[in-house]
């Protein structure tokens, strides 16, 4: 299994001024936190894109090129990208760049996008919301598979015999994953595709999401795909500490983001119970003690079968310091015993 860390850079506001934290500080936490991640050995590092006050990260692509340029090992990836408001030959662009700086560690993670700010602000319908993933997927593993691109669809226009350059180092092909939240028509155009699927698991119980992986492996084993190939993996917040007063002061970080997303999504104040269920065994937190987070880690790959576990691990802006210490006991403690049980 790999195991990776994902962000997007989430900013704390300050209570006097009501205003975030500067951008210009989390990005360069962030890229020290990437280099650490690769220094104890972890396998992958992903970065979601927003466009809203309380994130960092508007271009994943763009911190990612500087990432490459100080790390070795660890692969590279979008965590998401909003490909139904993205340009697919943009992102093959970006990414086959980032793939080349690194020497091969680039990937991209695609999804529909659970926020929209995206949409209008690059000038897309969401009534098209559907329609603008499915044409700009196609489009996008049309451009992965061929140097050469001949394609047409009915939102955008058509490209004839058009070179799409630089190619990546694999053939020109780069890794390209489908993110879904639950929806079943993801997992099923994830599965008919024959491609790696992520499951953003960040609330209520991980057993719950059972059928809908089992749904998936179905499929793509009946759309004649080899089952050798076939990869699973999950994306939930995560935070480590051995010390009870960080886990338990996280709680404020991790209630703010909740509440500052929640406000707009007519959800009540997130509570210290939520907090502590999601921490148990069944819950969908991984926040808690090196061994807590082993354990449930785990127990997904019992559940899931999974071949890859991505922790959220900036959720709420915690502290720089508190972060360094997290990754390094994701990458020290967490992973080799994972690892090792793996192989028992």
């Amino acid at each position: 299994m790999e195991l990776g860390i994902g962000m997007f850079g989430d900013l704390a506001f300050d209570p006097q001024t009501g205003k975030p934290r500067e951008a210009k500080l989390k990005l360069h936490e962030i890229l020290e936190q990437i280099k650490l991640a690769d220094e104890v050995g972890l396998d992958v590092f992903g970065l979601g894109e927003h466009h809203r006050p309380d994130y960092a990260v508007s271009s994943p692509e763009i911190v990612l090129a500087a990432a490459a340029s100080v790390t070795k090992n660890i692969k590279l990836t979008s965590t998401v990208t909003v490909l139904s408001s993205a340009e697919p030959v943009k992102v093959y662009q970006d990414f086959s760049t980032i793939d080349l700086i690194s020497d091969g560690r680039a990937e991209i993670a695609v999804g529909r996008g659970s926020f929209i700010e995206s949409f209008p602000l690059f000038g897309y319908d969401l009534k098209d919301y559907n329609q603008l993933f499915e044409e700009k997927l196609d489009l996008l593993l049309n451009i992965n598979n061929n140097e050469v691109v001949n394609w047409s669809g009915k939102l955008r226009a058509p490209l004839v015999k058009q070179m799409v350059l630089p190619r990546a180092t694999n053939d020109g092909r780069l890794p390209i994953w489908i993110a879904v939240g639950g929806t079943p028509e993801s997992v099923l155009r994830a599965a008919k595709l024959g491609l790696p699927l992520i499951v953003a698991i960040i609330g209520g119980m991980p057993k719950q999401f059972q059928p809908l992986i089992e749904f998936y492996k179905e499929e793509y084993i009946k759309n004649g795909h080899d089952l050798e190939k076939m990869q699973i993996g999950i994306h939930s917040h995560t935070f480590l500490s051995n010390e009870n007063a960080t886990i338990d002061g996280y709680f404020h970080n991790y209630a703010s983001q909740m509440n500052r997303i929640g406000a707009s999504r007519g959800w009540a104040p997130y509570t210290k119970a939520q907090y502590n269920e999601g921490r148990s065994k069944e819950g969908a937190l991984f926040i808690g003690s090196a061994q807590e987070v082993t354990d449930k880690i785990l127990y997904m790959h019992e559940l899931f079968g999974i071949t890859r576990f991505i922790g959220h691990m900036d959720v709420g802006d915690p502290s720089h310091g508190d972060m360094m210490k997290a990754i390094e006991l994701f990458g020290t403690q967490v992973a080799p015993k994972v690892r090792e049980a793996l192989l028992s």
